[in-house]
């Protein structure tokens, strides 16, 4: 794509937010064939990461399918000249856009700087936003690939500034601004501030910045009354997948749904990355521990008789391989 895709949206539009350990390849191409939402993020990605020698194991986090698109790619750090390396490696790899992480409340995170550090640090926010701006317009020049910048962040630190920090992010002109609705010491324990994100919505009015909200949304319908009440361009949503894989299908899914989803999530797994698979064989990523897929057995394997022995039965699998034996081995 080698335009704004954001301009090309039609309003509203629901995007799938970065979860970390959740949204991975895999994952996102799961629900790109099921229920696809409008814009999918990778994980976030360490810029300091990308130019050191973690480069290599990183690169896993860089994966997307080509019925991901458009996909994003979000990147975090606190060095400046460590962005223009990562939007390299991501204009390489043909990504529709990039996104700076100025919200994850993460305490470890944030010592280093980053993230909603950044929201207490407003001259090198805007160093930041102003190198990877710089950047996005070299790739341009010498390609031809549009990567519009957005940023996702909160209202606040250790207290409400919306006011002051999103006016800032407006002055940068990023393409998209995904406000989560609480300050990072709130974490995700607080009533979401929706009025704040309303907020932001009335100073964003004439810029051109689209403005997303994001928090507590569990489906659709409540997506469309945050638009409809808050007049927000999108709207994020999270843990919604762990109520309803389909949620972006604005449905529930079957059963039978729910075990084919998981047959693609495991084969694909298998594929990315486990120690054998076809991607490590042909480069230098490195595997994934099959613990991480067992969080998605209870999305998959629930609400019918024989549901909590069956998920003891997966839990207890070491790889992809004996899952998908055990799946193929009963009936439904």
């Amino acid at each position: 794509m080698n335009s704004n895709f954001w301009d090309k949206l039609a309003k509203p539009f629901f995007v799938l937010a970065p979860m970390y350990d959740v949204t991975d390849a895999v994952f996102r191409s799961v629900l790109s064939v099921f229920a696809k939402p409008d814009v999918t993020y990778t994980e976030f990605v360490s810029a300091d990461g990308l130019a050191s020698i973690a480069k290599e194991k990183l690169m896993r986090d860089l994966l997307f399918s080509e019925s991901e698109h458009p996909v994003v790619a979000q990147i975090f750090g606190a060095n400046p000249k460590n962005y223009a390396n990562a939007i390299e490696i991501i204009a390489s790899r043909g990504f529709d856009g990039v996104d700076i992480n100025m919200g994850c409340p993460d305490s470890n995170i944030m010592k280093q700087g980053s993230c909603a550090a950044l929201i207490d640090n407003p001259d090198l926010a805007v160093q930041i936003i102003k190198e990877v701006k710089n950047t996005t317009e070299k790739v341009f020049q010498e390609t031809g690939l549009v990567l519009p910048v957005s940023i996702k962040t909160r209202i606040g630190n250790k207290k409400i500034e919306t006011e002051r920090w999103i006016s800032l992010l407006l002055e940068q002109e990023p393409a998209v601004i995904t406000v989560h609705g609480r300050t990072a010491k709130e974490m995700s324990k607080a009533p979401v501030h929706w009025d704040e994100i309303e907020k932001a919505v009335n100073l964003a009015k004439g810029t051109g910045v689209k403005i997303v909200g994001n928090g507590d949304v569990l489906d659709l319908k409540s997506a469309m009354e945050k638009v409809e009440k808050f007049g927000v361009d999108g709207v994020m949503l999270g843990r919604a997948i762990f109520h309803n894989p389909l949620v972006f299908a604005d449905r529930f899914p079957s059963q039978e749904e729910k075990f084919a989803m998981l047959r693609l999530h495991l084969s694909l797994f298998q594929k990315y990355y486990s120690l054998d698979s076809e991607i490590r064989k042909e480069s230098s990523f490195h595997p994934k521990s099959f613990a991480l897929m067992k969080k998605f057995f209870k999305i998959y394997i629930s609400g019918f008789d024989g549901a909590v022995d069956l998920r003891s039965k997966l839990m207890g699998c070491r790889n992809a391989e004996e899952a998908l034996g055990i799946l193929d081995s009963i009936k439904i």
